[in-house]
C-alpha cells in the first residue's frame, strides 16, 4: 500500500513538472526590449503586508475588502502603478501595515508614493531570465521618509514588488506589466 501510495504520488510530481509553462524566446525578447527601453508601468494586483497583530485585528474586525485575508489584499478596482520613465520612476501604492514612525496629521502621507530619480538604481538580469530592479527613494510628500524598492519582472510579465520604508512595515506588491495595448484600450475607454 506504501508503495502504492508513494507511486501516486511520483507520477504527479513528474506530471505537474512536465506541465509548467516554458518561457519562450519572444518572451524573452520582449522583457528585455522592455527593461532596456526604460518605459513601462506595473499595476498591482495584490498587497501583501506583514502580518502583525493590528492586521490581525483589522482583518477580525471584517474591515478587509472582498476577497482578501490578513497576509493578501486584493487590489482590483483600486488605481496604483509604478511607472518607469526613462531615468524617472513614480509610484502610487496603496499601504496597509503599520506606521513605526513620522506621519502628519491630516492623513495626506497614507500611501507609498514618489516620484524622481532615484539614488543607487542597480538593473541586474537573474538566471531565470528575469530583471531585478533595486533603488532607493524618497516619499514624494514627505521627504524625510526613505523607501528602498526591489521589482522582479519576469518573462510573463509579473512583476513582485518589495517596499521597505523607514517610517512604515515592509510590503509587496503582485501585479503585471501593462502592455501596449492594454494602455491604449484603457484609454479609450476612459474617453
Amino acid at each position: 500500500m506504501k508503495r502504492l501510495v508513494f507511486f501516486v504520488s511520483m507520477i504527479f510530481v513528474l506530471f505537474s513538472c512536465a506541465s509548467s509553462k516554458k518561457v519562450t524566446q519572444a518572451e524573452i525578447d520582449n522583457l528585455n526590449a522592455l527593461i532596456q527601453g526604460k518605459s513601462f508601468e506595473i499595476v498591482s494586483e495584490w498587497a501583501e503586508p506583514q502580518v502583525t497583530n493590528s492586521m490581525i485585528q483589522i482583518a477580525n474586525a471584517g474591515m478587509l475588502p472582498v476577497g482578501s485575508n490578513v497576509g493578501s489584499i486584493n487590489l482590483t478596482g483600486n488605481n496604483n502603478f509604478l511607472k518607469m520613465e526613462g531615468d524617472t520612476v513614480s509610484a502610487s501604492l496603496p499601504f496597509f501595515g503599520e506606521r513605526q514612525m513620522g506621519g502628519s496629521y491630516g492623513g495626506t502621507d497614507i500611501g507609498v508614493k514618489f516620484k524622481g530619480v532615484p539614488k543607487k538604481m542597480n538593473v541586474t538580469e537573474s538566471k531565470a531570465n528575469s530583471y531585478k530592479i533595486k533603488f532607493s527613494i524618497n516619499d514624494k510628500e514627505s521627504p524625510s521618509e526613505n523607501y528602498n524598492v526591489t521589482v522582479q519582472v519576469y518573462p510573463s510579465l509579473s512583476t513582485t514588488i518589495y517596499v521597505n520604508s523607514s517610517h512604515k512595515s515592509p510590503i509587496r506588491y503582485r501585479g503585471r506589466v501593462l502592455n501596449k495595448t492594454s494602455k491604449e484600450n484603457k484609454t479609450r475607454n476612459n474617453k
